[in-house]
């Protein structure tokens, strides 16, 4: 463990005794207040569709409106739509905490919003920064436990300094417990000032049934090129790295890339300057650019090596797992919770970040001799499906919940 002082795991926590996890909101079971500022579907929107899947009848606050809310609805929660919601559009959270000054009579609306629904559950489980810095005073204020999801690195590569004193100071004050999915989220959360007692780590889960037909009739069903095809999954923004990846392209003529996801908060710029960049390098022809897709698992299947290529550090990777539990080849950038998901390297291969180079040579490795990896593949499958499994994740953190809700 690597973390600057020890923190909660899975392996340190025993079920809470007597608590039953099949029927929240019955009997002694807490009412949860899950709270969310986003209504678009991305990681931590779909870590939190898992995990309330035990707690129908609970009641999910979104600040927006979106597909997000109809996937909770879909699961059995009741959905409420705050009315100041619009209060944070345009509110990035790499921003200075002085953006937020011109609109705090709209944000105080939102705080209030969240005390009304706060009063009526027993926990409030913040699954967002935005989501904690608003429901943490309002939870405080009337008297309800508060968990917050903290879902990304406090670091200076994604949050300035002063944001992340203010948030750690306000999981000091406000949060009863603060849940990580990695070690590198728990290690960037305690230098940045929060307490090692608040912190438990709990990997993200997800189940993915592996489709058993081979990769070249998945390629031929989707439409998609023979030959050496490498596939990089994740939304587009500067920090995930696409940009290396066609940089490393150019060093590799044959190879073949799609490129799937959007620019979905705000990045289109990036994704423009992505497809300029391709053109340039004369690689139009061999990279394709899908968008946003709700087949990634198939697409995983379909290509021969999956491409992680963030510059800065993860919080988690949820790519990484998929890719684990479609049965391909792994390539990383060592940053972050990459190398606790792929075992120090062990089931997949870490590289620099930044470096297009040395992810040229990695990815010509692989090309070169594929049999070389196929047991190395077969165990990064059995790790995913052992410690990155959605039960395993919604046991843990209902249990959590219980917790708090019987200390509170």
């Amino acid at each position: 463990m690597s973390g600057v002082l020890p923190v909660e795991t899975l392996a340190d926590r025993g079920p809470l005794d007597g608590a039953r996890v099949a029927s929240p909101g019955h009997g002694t079971h807490p009412r949860v207040l899950f709270v969310s500022h986003t209504g678009t579907m991305s990681g931590a929107e779909l870590v939190l569709r898992d995990a309330v899947r035990p707690w129908a009848g609970s009641t999910a606050l979104l600040f927006e409106d979106g597909a997000f809310a109809g996937a909770l609805r879909d699961l059995g929660l009741k959905v409420r739509l705050a009315r100041s919601g619009a209060a944070l559009t345009g509110l990035r959270r790499d921003a200075s905490p002085l953006r937020a000054l011109p609109m705090l009579g709209r944000l105080g609306g939102l705080a209030l919003e969240v005390a009304r629904a706060a009063r009526a559950c027993d926990v409030v489980y913040a699954n967002s920064q935005k989501a904690f810095l608003l429901a943490s005073l309002p939870a405080r204020l009337v008297g309800r436990p508060l968990i917050w999801h903290l879902h990304d690195i406090l670091d200076g590569a994604h949050f300035g300094r002063a944001q992340r004193l203010v948030q750690a100071r306000l999981a000091n004050l406000c949060a009863a417990r603060v849940v990580v999915p990695s070690q590198a989220a728990a290690d960037a959360f305690l230098r940045a000032g929060g307490r090692p007692s608040l912190v438990t780590v709990v990997p993200n889960g997800l189940d993915l049934d592996r489709d058993p037909r081979p990769a070249a009739a998945l390629r031929a069903e989707l439409g998609l090129p023979a030959g050496p095809l490498i596939g990089v999954f994740s939304r587009l923004a500067p920090w995930k790295g696409q940009d290396v990846v066609l940089e490393a392209l150019a060093e590799l003529p044959g190879v073949r890339c799609i490129v799937v996801g959007a620019p979905l908060f705000g990045e289109d710029a990036y994704a423009a300057h992505l497809r300029d960049r391709a053109a340039a390098r004369g690689l139009s022809d061999r990279v394709l650019f899908l968008g946003q897709r709700g087949d990634v698992p198939a697409l995983m299947q379909a290509v021969d090596a999956v491409v992680h290529p963030s510059v800065d550090p993860e919080p988690f990777g949820r790519t990484l797992v998929e890719a684990m539990l479609a049965g391909v080849p792994v390539i990383a950038t060592d940053a972050g919770a990459s190398a606790e998901i792929l075992d120090g390297g062990a089931v997949g291969t870490l590289v620099p970040p930044r470096r297009p180079d040395r992810l040229a040579a990695a990815l010509a490795e692989l090309f070169d001799a594929p049999d070389a990896f196929v047991a190395r593949t077969r165990r990064a499958r059995e790790r995913a499906i052992a410690r990155y499994g959605a039960a395993e994740m919604q046991r843990a953190l209902a249990d959590l919940i219980l917790r708090v809700a019987a200390r509170a």
